[in-house]
């Protein structure tokens, strides 16, 4: 197994640029009354940097691994995703749905069928109609099955990264526990969205969902990385 010290010696240097452009994010704060190509841009620029992040590995290990190009393109319509929710109020937030729902669909497929683990399923599948139970009251029209189909897919994709991470059997990898991390933290940032739109004002609301969110999105353009670091591991071993 490669030690955390291997993992932030390789890896922290490569998301510098990401931590930064986070920063700047915060730090300048932008309205979300006034949507802007330049806000868009400030809002996805720690995304574009977790693109870097990933390109940086080389063009020879993405395309020798499937999964890290798939959590690559999921960044992408990532990023498509945040640009389209800077207009929600101006009719676009179905469309950030979708990009998201896409982005799930190609991250659960990253994670794998393997192991299947069941109870991990189970409770995912319970989380997820336990949100959509508290959310539907306050849903009317497409929302009623639009939420319901997405609230099916992030919960499968979190089971997916839930089910990688096997602490009993001491066959957990770093990069299968940042996934872990990386899923529940997304599905923390778009539960907090969804009880702030169609339930009730969510006190720092913004706050709270773009940090998980971020952390959430940096965890898993981590856990792509995996086959690299453990070639990196043999060879000091």
């Amino acid at each position: 197994m490669v030690s955390p010290v291997t993992v932030v010696k390789s890896e922290g240097p490569k998301l510098v640029p990401f931590f930064k452009a986070t920063c700047v994010y915060f730090v300048l704060w932008l309205p979300t009354s006034s949507p802007s190509w330049f806000s868009a841009l400030i809002k996805c620029l720690p995304i574009f940097c977790l693109w870097v992040f990933l390109l940086a590995h080389g063009s020879g290990f993405l395309c020798a691994h499937a999964d890290a190009r798939k959590i690559l393109a999921g960044l992408i319509f990532s990023a498509l995703g945040d640009a389209f929710l800077i207009w929600q109020e101006q009719g676009y937030f179905v469309h950030g749905l979708l990009m998201f729902a896409v982005t799930h669909i190609l991250y659960s497929s990253a994670f794998g069928m393997k192991p299947l683990n069941v109870r991990a399923g189970l409770l995912m599948a319970a989380v997820s109609f336990l949100t959509y139970v508290l959310l539907y009251p306050y849903l009317s029209g497409p929302f009623t099955y639009l939420v319901a189909v997405y609230m099916a897919l992030i919960g499968f994709m979190g089971w997916r990264a839930v089910a990688g991470l096997q602490l009993a059997n001491d066959l957990w990898t770093w990069t299968k526990l940042s996934a872990c991390l990386g899923a529940v933290l997304f599905m923390v940032s778009d539960l907090t969205i969804a009880v702030n739109k169609f339930c009730f004002p969510v006190p720092h609301s913004r706050a709270i969902i773009m940090a998980t969110y971020y952390a959430a999105q940096m965890l898993i353009a981590l856990s792509a990385v995996e086959c690299q670091d453990v070639e990196v591991g043999r060879k000091r071993t």
